[in-house]
């Protein structure tokens, strides 16, 4: 069985308790006050999410191990759709991308021929650092979202080649803040109010077109996930986001959520002495400042929370840690929160969009700790075919495929698609 039923955990409470060194009576009386989750949640969700908050919040009574941690993807987790797309449809229609010098010094990993379709499409009229004119220039839109999309130009060649960690990194994420080169954090925070405002206001549901992409035109906060955050930090623990999107523009979205700038984990540019967004991003552990080598992206999710919550430095910071440095709550939505949101150590939550390996791992529920539930809005319908959790839903860091292996080597069988 996939959960463990609500009285199973409440007996494993009961254990705890009864075992811990704090009195009994003190713990019981407290839990009467603990903050409580509220709103609807798939099947006995709430109950176990609820569970692991009593159990290592503040209403533990067992006190004095230091603040529970929380942690949390942003896109499709916490917000129906994706606040970086809103960020890069809006800039795009107002004409705020700058013309770079070469298109190939955006990314170390640009090929030829997406160069040359940029270039081609974007022009050369406006001089280096200006405004390049997306609004008016649909065909440079065009070019620009569809490398953001999906790693390809317009005419479909690959638009990034080259050797990369798979695991640490996709250099059309990357990509995101390396074409806000040349902006202020002020003016790309600024870029991403103005694009909150509207997506917040657009009816769910709704679309809007972007050269000739359709994509959607509303962003939405999930109501639960709002509740879930605040509920966890009245109860002691701190909550941090981590995002593979751009840090200026997930910090913009989180304070929605009561989340400060110093929990919000994303993608960290390097300034230039003048303060302006460069090519370059932070590095993490022991990989340096570089082009986009380790973002926050599948491990290197892990990798930054180790780093910046823990304080682990170095290669250790790669490794998953021992259970007092390791999350008690982590959600996420998508493969590029599989290691992450493995790495907790009371709730695995995962918002089934239909991604393979993060799936295989929560339906195979080898802990029995992962929570599975539709997306909030909208949710999509039941995907008919079977994970390929055997075969081919891993990802490998050479960019290959393989099969799903649980901690002891055995490969994860099939899954089918139950939560939906």
């Amino acid at each position: 069985m996939r959960f463990r039923s609500a009285l199973a955990w409440t007996t494993v409470a009961a254990a705890a308790l009864a075992a811990a060194p704090t009195a009994p009576v003190a713990a019981a009386t407290a839990s009467a006050n603990c903050p409580r989750l509220s709103g609807h949640w798939y099947g006995d969700n709430r109950a176990h999410l609820q569970q692991v908050i009593d159990e290592r919040g503040s209403c533990s009574g067992h006190g004095g191990g230091g603040r529970p941690v929380a942690a949390f993807d942003w896109d499709n987790t916490v917000t129906k759709n994706d606040v970086t797309d809103a960020t890069i449809s809006w800039a795009l229609r107002h004409d705020k991308i700058l013309r770079p010098a070469s298109w190939q010094d955006t990314s170390k990993w640009l090929t030829d021929a997406a160069d040359t379709a940029l270039t081609a499409a974007c022009g050369t009229d406006v001089p280096v650092g200006a405004p390049l004119p997306t609004a008016t220039n649909t065909g440079c839109t065009d070019e620009i979202f569809e490398i953001r999309e999906d790693g390809t130009t317009m005419s479909g060649a690959a638009a990034f080649a080259g050797d990369w960690n798979h695991r640490r990194t996709v250099p059309q994420y990357a990509w995101v803040p390396q074409l806000f080169a040349g902006h202020t954090v002020a003016e790309l925070t600024s870029y991403t109010k103005k694009a909150r405002e509207e997506a917040l206001a657009a009816p769910v549901g709704s679309t809007r077109t972007l050269g000739t992409h359709t994509i959607p035109a509303y962003v939405r906060y999930y109501d639960q996930q709002r509740d879930l955050i605040r509920t966890l930090q009245r109860a002691g623990f701190d909550v941090y986001i981590v995002s593979a999107g751009s840090e200026p523009v997930t910090e913009v979205w989180s304070r929605g959520v009561g989340i400060d700038a110093a929990h919000t984990i994303a993608i960290r540019s390097v300034l230039d002495r003048h303060g302006r967004i460069t090519t370059w991003n932070q590095g993490c552990g022991d990989v340096p400042a570089s082009q986009g080598e380790a973002i926050p992206y599948i491990d290197g999710k892990r990798c930054w929370i180790n780093q910046e919550i823990y304080g682990v430095k170095g290669a250790a910071a790669w490794q998953q840690q021992d259970r007092r440095h390791r999350t008690a709550i982590a959600g996420g939505d998508a493969d590029t929160d599989v290691t992450f949101v493995g790495d907790a150590t009371g709730a695995h939550l995962v918002l089934n969009r239909n991604k393979n390996e993060v799936m295989c791992r929560a339906y195979d529920d080898a802990d029995g700790r992962w929570v599975i539930n539709p997306m909030f809005i909208e949710p999509l319908p039941r995907k008919t075919d079977p994970y390929p959790c055997s075969t081919t839903a891993y990802n490998e860091p050479d960019g290959g495929k393989g099969p799903v292996r649980r901690d002891d080597g055995s490969v994860v069988p099939d899954q089918q698609d139950t939560v939906y």
